[in-house]
């Protein structure tokens, strides 16, 4: 996990992240990733329970990078 905080209090999940970090952007290119748990991870103390979170930005398309029609 990068940047994500799991913890249980009692019956609920509670998911910490810090907003303000970027880990880098996305394999395509097309965001910013914030968060991740990086594939299906247990609950803390309750194993049998999965999560799985990204969280990102996604990149502004740039003018260049548009592709123009072909005619």
């Amino acid at each position: 996990m990068q940047n994500i905080q799991l913890s249980v209090q009692g019956d609920r999940l509670v998911i910490e992240v810090d907003l303000s970090q970027e880990l880098g952007v996305s394999a395509s290119g097309k965001s910013v990733i914030i968060a991740t748990t990086g594939g299906n991870v247990s609950v803390p103390g309750c194993e049998d329970i999965k999560l799985g979170v990204n969280i990102y930005r996604p990149q502004p398309v740039s003018r260049g990078s548009r592709r123009m029609a072909s005619y």
